[in-house]
């Protein structure tokens, strides 16, 4: 009899763990990893004379996070009129202030059309342009094609420039734009080029900002779907 009861128990006690384990939830961490976004630049990235929702960095946060991605409030380092060394210093004045993580996701950078505006040259551009862009890929956690160089829009197809030699601008911006497709290339990051787009405004003054000088909301956004569609590939 004793024989008989502790095989009942014991198979008892089996089948009430079997049933137990069945039934229980799997216990998994669930939880996204956070996608972190630093956006480098000048007027372009703040979005002069459109609302903050509107400029490219905040609409790439905002598509992606319709695509349910993890991605966090973007770290914008820009002000209007700056320039290559400008742009250097508000970063190190930033990470001074406030502390910046040690590395992004995602990093962009669009800089140089206020060097170009200030009449400074090509060589020059490139000099500065280049230390801005490693600095950029070690913000990427040193993955270069996790950062996207934009290239500078074209501002002579504006309003605000009527009465300057708008083929001259084109031309120099041609220049910076090859300098730093040049050096996108050579260390190995994403380049977009949007200056095709932005002369599309000499005659669709929708794609301009209330200044007539920078990108409206609707400009911007294309943009933004071009960084985020490339920002997926690689998530």
């Amino acid at each position: 009899m004793k024989t008989f009861l502790v095989i009942l128990f014991l198979a008892g006690n089996n089948f009430y763990n079997k049933s137990f384990s069945d039934t229980m939830p799997v216990s998994k961490d669930t939880t996204e990893k956070k996608i972190y976004y630093l956006a480098l630049g000048d007027s372009y990235t703040i979005g002069q004379s459109v609302s903050s929702a509107e400029n490219f960095p905040n609409q790439v946060v905002a598509s992606l996070k319709k695509a349910s991605i993890n991605i966090q409030q973007a770290r914008i380092i820009a002000r209007t009129g700056w320039t290559t060394d400008e742009l250097e210093a508000g970063i190190v004045s930033a990470n001074s202030v406030d502390t910046l993580r040690l590395s992004y996701d995602f990093v962009s950078l669009l800089i140089g059309v206020n060097n170009q505006f200030r009449g400074r040259s090509v060589e020059d551009y490139k000099t500065e342009f280049e230390p801005l862009l490693k600095k950029a890929i070690h913000f990427a956690g040193d993955l270069p094609d996790h950062v996207i160089v934009i290239s500078i829009p074209a501002w002579g197809v504006t309003p605000f420039a009527a009465g300057r030699d708008r083929a001259q601008i084109a031309k120099e911006i041609d220049e910076y734009n090859a300098a730093n497709k040049q050096i996108a290339s050579q260390y190995g990051a994403e380049y977009i080029d949007i200056t095709p787009w932005t002369r599309e405004a000499a005659t669709d003054f929708t794609l301009l900002a209330s200044d007539g000088l920078h990108p409206s909301g609707k400009e911007y956004e294309r943009w933004a779907e071009r960084i985020a569609s490339l920002f997926k590939t690689k998530i």
